[in-house]
């Protein structure tokens, strides 16, 4: 009886577990599954709805605005959505810095041949 108890959570576990992941179950042989809904993908996966405000970063980040970033935390772990933010502007952000010590140091060495 025990044993028969034990199966019977796991299954009821399993099956809560895949109901609340989203995932379509597979359509029986000789039937086509129903297209996914909108704002899906087809993996039972969801866009993220931004309920809390974005995180900021000023347009020229610095060391101490980076140290200030603080991401909200989602059912597994920081928000997927804030993270890439963020990191899309700091590259955005290093590419400009790096533009500009670039075209400084070909001014200096300009400068230096001319002499």
């Amino acid at each position: 009886m025990t044993i028969f108890l034990l199966i019977l959570a796991i299954l009821l576990v399993g099956g809560t577990a895949l109901v609340a992941s989203g995932r379509r179950m597979p359509a029986p042989l000789g039937r086509r599954a129903p297209e996914a809904p909108a704002g899906r993908d087809g993996l039972g996966l969801v866009e993220p709805v931004a309920s809390l405000p974005p995180v900021l970063l000023p347009d020229d980040p610095s060391a101490r605005d980076i140290d200030a970033v603080r991401f909200g935390l989602g059912l597994r772990g920081y928000r997927m959505d804030q993270v890439d933010e963020v990191l899309d502007r700091l590259a955005l952000a290093l590419d400009a810095r790096d533009a500009t010590i670039a075209d400084l140091r070909a001014r200096l060495a300009g400068q230096d041949a001319e002499r």
